[in-house]
């Protein structure tokens, strides 16, 4: 009976045994930590850092898609997805979004946006400073020039100047790197419960940073607006050359019919009553005409004004005043925590620790 508390102190896989298999191996600890610690510090500290600005909209919804939104928003919650094909001429859902902002239309109209850098105050076009003006670790910029040099001594000739102009049919390798820099540093994302759009905008600099968000958000929101009231404004351009025209035609039969009253003042013949009674009928007929498309024209300006969409801005674009990463410290501890389990791993396997801790024989 007053054996067992001494088998247990003397098992193979006790903690002390641990403790002094690992003791034996501290030289190692300290050159592993120590090299695992300036190796990732080395890193951690050569990456830029970056902030990060977020914008947060809420759309209008009509009524009939309110409550189709609502239901949608009822049926996620058990699970259930509703199709929005009953969504009327609401083609593009608030879910959609996302994948208009990842377009390439949508990404090439945020090349020529003028953006500021707060150090110095520079101009530069946001394509420009993509290209050009990004900070880059140290590494980045060795293998850039490496790959330079390389290429320079198989390249001959002058180098072909690269087109300006922007054709999102047929982009250049440049403004195709820089389009999908654009798809890392501006995201979208839509609640599917409550349908509010957070614009997301990554940039190493924080007046950029908010610069971009802004726009961002102005451009989608005209991009709506324009798709939600372009049938409407097809119609009202249309009622406003028919205005035009038929007010041409009624100020013509008006005019016939003034010029031929004060010209036959007293009007003896009857042919002269009836070509002044067809110049009245023709006049009135005009009118009437002309008045009913001035109600037309009345009712296309109200129907644009009704499908134009109002947005509600939930958070605006604000220059962010601390960095959101990288986090140094925090890379610094997970690295040199995974150096110190691989370590302790490698050490337990070399004492044979390892198989009596898994049970096998």
């Amino acid at each position: 009976m007053n054996e067992s508390p001494n088998k247990k102190a003397d098992s193979p896989l006790g903690f002390g045994k641990l403790f002094q298999d690992l003791l034996k191996y501290k030289r190692l600890y300290y050159k592993v930590l120590s090299f695992s610690f300036l190796l990732v510090a080395l890193y951690a500290y050569s990456l830029p850092n970056y902030y990060v600005c977020e914008v947060m909209l809420s759309p209008e919804m009509s009524t009939n898609r309110s409550s189709r939104n609502s239901l949608a928003a009822l049926a996620s919650s058990f699970g259930v997805t509703l199709s929005n094909s009953g969504a009327g001429s609401e083609a593009l859902f608030p879910t959609l979004y996302p994948e208009l902002m990842n377009s390439v239309d949508f990404k090439t109209s945020l090349f020529n946006v003028k953006v500021t850098r707060e150090e110095d105050k520079q101009t530069f076009t946001y394509y420009d400073y993509l290209l050009n003006e990004q900070k880059l670790p140290w590494w980045s910029a060795v293998k850039g020039a490496v790959l330079g040099a390389i290429k320079s001594l198989f390249v001959s000739g002058e180098k072909k100047e690269e087109k300006k102009e922007i054709d999102p049919f047929k982009l250049t390798k440049k403004q195709t790197a820089v389009a999908k820099v654009i798809d890392r540093k501006v995201v979208c994302d839509v609640d599917k419960k409550t349908m509010v759009i957070t614009i997301k905008v990554t940039d190493q600099d924080p007046l950029i940073c908010a610069t971009m968000a802004d726009s961002v958000k102005t451009r989608l929101q005209n991009f709506i607006t324009d798709y939600r009231t372009s049938k409407a404004r097809v119609d009202l351009d249309y009622n406003k050359k028919l205005y035009g025209e038929v007010k041409a035609k009624y100020e013509q039969a008006r005019e016939r019919y003034a010029t031929f009253a004060d010209s036959h003042r007293d009007i003896s013949s009857q042919e002269a009553r009836t070509r002044l009674s067809d110049f009245q009928t023709e006049m009135q007929l005009r009118q009437n005409i002309y008045q009913q498309v001035v109600a037309q024209l009345q009712q296309a300006e109200m129907k644009v004004q009704e499908e134009t969409p109002a947005f509600t801005t939930l958070q605006s674009a604000t220059v962010p005043t601390t960095k959101s990463g990288p986090a140094r410290v925090k890379m610094c501890l997970i690295f040199v925590f995974l150096a110190f389990l691989g370590t302790t791993t490698w050490v337990f396997h070399k004492e044979g620790d390892l198989k009596p801790l898994l049970g096998l024989s």
